[in-house]
């Protein structure tokens, strides 16, 4: 078993990273991760949070000699299930992989909480990654590949939330230049 643990603080409000996750799939930054199916949505009676049961699809890409040893589907899947509570300000995302689940046990944790120096314009991330490989050779070598993979993916993943970010401020910029226009069309069919 190994683990994998970083911390990364983003320079933007929680309610903007929130929302950036939510958008985070597809993305050209990280063109592995192709769908996102939600399976259940509910909202928790005990404290008003909003827990999403997704299934992620994507392309691991593995190298040769594993795709030998373990097959080298089209598509592999992941279960994620996110907990975001607006009135704490707190979003968890859990991820396991589904696909080679008889081998390969990837238990992934990211959390999203206001940076606590700067709550209202910054945003901590925390991520945990536990990746357990049994019933293959190698299992310490493809438990540190797995590893490493996890940890460039992170930096993609990072990047691709401001990326995602930009986008939607972008479109908000669009709504105020709509917004604005509309006022003025309005004003000028007032004269």
């Amino acid at each position: 078993m190994k683990i994998w643990t970083s911390e990364h603080v983003f320079n933007h409000s929680w309610e903007t990273v929130a929302q950036a996750a939510w958008r985070k799939y597809p993305n050209p930054i990280n063109p592995a991760v192709w769908g996102t199916d939600v399976v259940d949505r509910h909202v928790d009676p005990r404290d008003g949070a909003l827990i999403t049961h997704r299934i992620i699809s994507s392309q691991w890409g593995l190298p040769s000699w594993a795709a030998s040893i373990l097959g080298n589907p089209s598509a592999c899947y992941a279960s994620e299930v996110s907990r975001v509570n607006a009135s704490t300000r707190n979003f968890q995302l859990d991820t396991q992989n589904l696909t080679f689940g008889s081998h390969i046990a990837v238990d992934e944790k990211l959390i999203y909480l206001p940076h606590p120096d700067d709550p209202m314009n910054k945003t901590l991330l925390r991520q945990e990654a536990v990746v357990t490989v049994s019933g293959v050779p190698l299992t310490s070598y493809m438990e540190s590949v797995l590893t490493n993979t996890i940890s460039s993916n992170a930096g993609k993943g990072r990047a691709a939330m401001e990326w995602v970010i930009e986008k939607v401020n972008q479109g908000l910029r669009s709504m105020d230049d709509l917004s604005h226009a509309a006022r003025k069309s309005l004003e000028f069919d007032a004269v």
